[in-house]
């Protein structure tokens, strides 16, 4: 038992299977709220302390399934190329909406974390949330940070906007699809996408778009962020 516990193919599977059930459970509920990344961390995390594994042993799986952030980095130009049609059609306001959003998250991070007086590890490690996890962690990595809590960082405001920004939007009179799905994006990266395409086709396509356009955005604004300041 102690080796099987102690192998990280045994931890990586069971942490895909955990999301598959989140998956699962996603589906037949259709609630925002039950978000496979939300379950899938509960259960790893309580089968974690149930077991007294360590993080250690458990970060071991996590380097596998880190191997293919890569990979989905790279695919992100798939959205962007499909919608090549649209991401004409809309330049000037996808460019803006998506420079505007993501210049405000960056913002937003350092202001908070200078009024409550948080470490520059910890403000390095939060600057990226708003962008899909395989970006945020090589922004955080290049600026000093902590990737863990850059990827749970990324994780719960992914988790936060699919639950709250569509009711948020339609409060403040947003309703135009393609707004609505880049906000949603902009904000709330790929957790958010999936809550946008049960919204409509349109609203998830742009969503969709705006992970790659934003994500893009965010990094070329630390780069040159980081060179000047």
């Amino acid at each position: 038992m102690t080796d099987l516990l102690s192998s990280s193919t045994f931890w990586m599977t069971l942490s895909i299977g955990c999301y598959a059930l989140g998956v699962k459970i996603q589906q037949k509920t259709g609630s925002p709220l039950c978000n496979p990344l939300l379950i899938s961390a509960i259960l790893v995390g309580a089968l974690l302390v149930v077991t007294g594994t360590s993080y250690q042993t458990y970060e071991s799986a996590g380097q596998l399934i880190s191997f293919f952030l890569t990979p989905a980095t790279v695919a992100l130009a798939v959205p962007i190329y499909r919608k090549l049609d649209v991401l004409k059609k809309n330049l000037v306001p996808i460019l803006a909406g998506a420079l505007v959003g993501s210049l405000t998250s960056i913002l937003s991070v350092l202001l908070f974390c200078r009024l409550f007086g948080l470490s520059d590890a910890t403000t390095r490690s939060l600057i990226p949330k708003s962008v899909t996890t395989p970006i945020g962690v090589a922004l955080s990595e290049m600026l000093g940070g902590l990737a863990p809590i850059t990827a749970i960082a990324v994780v719960f405001t992914g988790i936060v906007g699919a639950i709250l920004l569509p009711t948020f939007l339609k409060c403040i009179g947003v309703r135009n699809a393609v707004q609505m799905g880049l906000s949603i994006g902009t904000a709330a990266h790929a957790v958010g996408t999936s809550r946008a395409i049960e919204l409509g086709e349109t609203e998830g396509a742009m969503s969709g778009l705006a992970i790659g356009v934003a994500g893009l955005l965010t990094a070329l604004l630390v780069s040159v962020g980081s060179v000047f300041f």
